[in-house]
């Protein structure tokens, strides 16, 4: 679990983040997971892009990728979400202490 501090550091750093994914009409699938975890593990922050003919809610897919892939929801603004989770082999992220 983060704080707010370290959710704000992590967010100010997403700010420059492109969104590496999109996320469409066919939702979310054991593929993308798998997708997604692999970008955690190597970048640790994430952006991902929900696109307008999913149908999903934004928040509601934040929340469903984060407790699949044991992720920290950063942010939902609009129809961009911000994921983090540390790195177990190489972390490159240093949160700031709570």
């Amino acid at each position: 679990m983060i704080t707010s501090k370290q959710r704000a550091y992590l967010r100010s750093m997403a700010n420059n983040l492109p969104a590496i994914m999109q996320i469409g009409k066919g939702g979310l699938n054991e593929n993308m997971l798998k997708t997604f975890s692999d970008a955690l593990e190597a970048r640790e922050l994430i952006k991902l892009h929900v696109l307008e003919n999913s149908g999903e809610d934004p928040k509601m897919v934040v929340n469903e990728l984060s407790a699949a892939l044991g992720a920290e929801p950063v942010a939902a603004t609009g129809r961009k979400i911000v994921l983090y989770r540390a790195s177990e082999k190489n972390p490159v992220i240093e949160l700031p202490k709570a």
